[in-house]
Formats: structure tokens, C-alpha cells, sequence
């Protein structure tokens, strides 16, 4: 009698450390980490474009120079026309394709390859207009295809907005 007591009290005990692993906290952590893992290896690629341009004071600025083409296999500039971004990863962001480039953009300043900044100040002021509509967040914005983006520095009319705006290239 005493032995199938002890051998019912060990089955127990050997029932909880079992049923104690798999709640186990670090388990739970590492099981959620692997599924993560799993997820990002059944994102699909995707393949679209959108459009950008870029205007200081007025001046359209060109991105030709082979420094700023193909720069990442996730979202990249081509000849023969650099305005045309090509997004291959989902989730990409605006911020995420001009930190490919070699230039730095932020909500209040452009400052490009070769050291001219551009910064919002009293008179001019760095613009952005996604499709149309001016959003001070454009670049934690995902780009989704055929998006128009224009990004502008110095004192404009709507006018002057409108013409650039016109000189995106349809993606």
C-alpha cells in the first residue's frame, strides 16, 4: 500500500514538472520568437512602385548620379528614371527608402550628399505632400503603390506646390 501511494505521489510530481514546463514563462517566450520567426519567413515579396520628387527653393533636384541607384534589394532607385521607387518588401516605409540614400532627411531638414542643408526656419519650410494632401508624418508613412510624394524647402505659393507636384512622374 505504501509503494502505490509513493508511486501515485511521483506520477503526480512528474504530471506538474510537465504541465509546469509548458507554462514556463522562457518556453511561452522562445515558442513566440520562433512563431515571429516563421512569420517573417511567410511574408510575401511584393513588387510595386511609387513616385517622389524633391524641390529646394524651387529647384528640381536630380537623382541620376549611380550613387543613389540600387542601394537595398528592399526598396531602391534606378536609372533610367531615379523618381520611380520600387518597393520589394512589405511594410517598407518612406523613411526606411530615403535612409538608402546617401543624404539625410528628417521632419525639419534636408541635407544632401553633398552637405547643403535645408532646414525649416522662419521664411522657408520643409513640406511634404503625399498624394496631394500635406502631412507632417510622411515619412513613417508605408509606401503603397502608385503613391505620389513630393518633398519641398523654401517659401512657395500654392502655385509653385501645384507645379511641382506636376512633375512627379506617374509610378
Amino acid at each position: 500500500m505504501k509503494h502505490s501511494w509513493l508511486f501515485i505521489l511521483i506520477l503526480i510530481v512528474i504530471i506538474g514538472i510537465i504541465l509546469g514546463a509548458f507554462s514556463n514563462p522562457f518556453v511561452n517566450i522562445n515558442n513566440q520568437l520562433t512563431k515571429i520567426e516563421e512569420d517573417k519567413k511567410t511574408i510575401q515579396p511584393v513588387s510595386y512602385t511609387a513616385a517622389f520628387a524633391i524641390f529646394t527653393n524651387n529647384t528640381f533636384r536630380v537623382f541620376t548620379a549611380p550613387m543613389y541607384h540600387n542601394q537595398s534589394a528592399d526598396v531602391f532607385i534606378e536609372n533610367p528614371n531615379p523618381n520611380i521607387i520600387h518597393v520589394k518588401k512589405q511594410g517598407t516605409t518612406y523613411d526606411d527608402f530615403f535612409k538608402t540614400l546617401p543624404f539625410e532627411l528628417t521632419d525639419e531638414c534636408l541635407t544632401t550628399g553633398t552637405g547643403e542643408k535645408f532646414c525649416n526656419g522662419e521664411k522657408n519650410q520643409l513640406r511634404f505632400f503625399l498624394n496631394g494632401v500635406e502631412t507632417t508624418d510622411a515619412l513613417s508613412q508605408i509606401i503603397k503603390p502608385n503613391d505620389k510624394l513630393l518633398v519641398t524647402f523654401g517659401n512657395l505659393t500654392e502655385a509653385q506646390i501645384k507645379s511641382q507636384e506636376a512633375k512627379i512622374p506617374t509610378p
